[in-house]
Parts: structure tokens; sequence; C-alpha cells
């Protein structure tokens, strides 16, 4: 598997992100979904990044520099066909280790509260993520889990 920078309007990762987005809105309230589309992942703070196996692809992540030593984590998401590979572990690893290579001193992201993203939940929570208050532009929220992580 490779990690690569890459572009989020290559065909196959539009299609990875509509369904990305497709569950997030099945999941939770409008007012609740944070994730961004594609175009506002080509943002110049923001550096998106792709797994592959050849020409397969396995998922996806960005990384948002909030300030110089915040930074947060957008549009993490695995292949419906790769899950249970380890692709999610590996893609967090690569964009932690890329937010410490940065000098980031924490990191941050917004998951759902849903039953849905409890395996994202325990996945952050093994990198040693725990649960904070709204970040940057964010509100209070029931449908939202923010977490963070000292770097």
């Amino acid at each position: 598997m490779q990690i690569q920078v890459d572009d989020p309007r290559r065909p196959d990762v539009l299609a990875l992100l509509e369904e990305h987005l497709a569950d997030m809105y099945a999941t939770s309230p409008p007012e609740s979904v944070h994730a961004l589309d594609p175009d506002a992942l080509t943002a110049p703070s923001i550096t998106f990044w792709t797994a592959r196996d050849g020409d397969t692809l396995l998922g996806c992540v960005a990384l948002k520099a909030i300030s110089g030593e915040h930074a947060e984590i957008k549009s993490m998401r695995t292949a419906t066909a790769a899950r249970r590979r380890g692709v999610a572990g590996l893609l967090l690893d690569h964009v932690l280790a890329e937010a410490r290579e940065r000098g980031h001193a924490r990191i941050s992201l917004e998951t759902g509260a849903e039953d849905y993203f409890v395996a994202a939940r325990t996945l952050y929570a093994t990198r040693g993520f725990r649960e904070c208050g709204p970040f940057e532009g964010y509100a209070p929220d029931p449908n939202s889990v923010f977490m963070t992580l000292a770097l």
C-alpha cells in the first residue's frame, strides 16, 4: 500500500467522497455534517492523501492546518472493499507523523456521536485521542464528538 498526496477531484476519489458524504447525511442531521466537499479539500491549508494498492483506491485522509501549532483531521474514509484490512490505522498513523513533522503541537477532529461512528472513535482512542470541547469554529452539538491529541 502506498500513501501519497492526491487530488480529491480524481474520478475514483470523487466516488469515495460522495459515498462518505452520503453516509454522513444518512447518519447525522444536515446541520451536524462537517465533511468537506472535494473542492474544499483543495484549499491551500489542506493536504489530501490517498492510500492505494496499485491503481485500487483503499482510502483517504486530509490534514487541515488551523495554525502553526494546531491541525485538524478531515475526510478520513476507507473504501468499502478495503475495510478490516488496517487501512484506516495506516492512514491515521501517516497523518499523525506528517502533523508531527510539520511541527504541530496538537491535532484535533470532529466525528459523529451516533453508533455508526463507534469504530472511528475507538480507532482514534487507540492512538491517544481524548474527547474535548468544540474547537476552531465548531459549536457544541449533541451529534458531534470532538477529540484531540497533544503531539
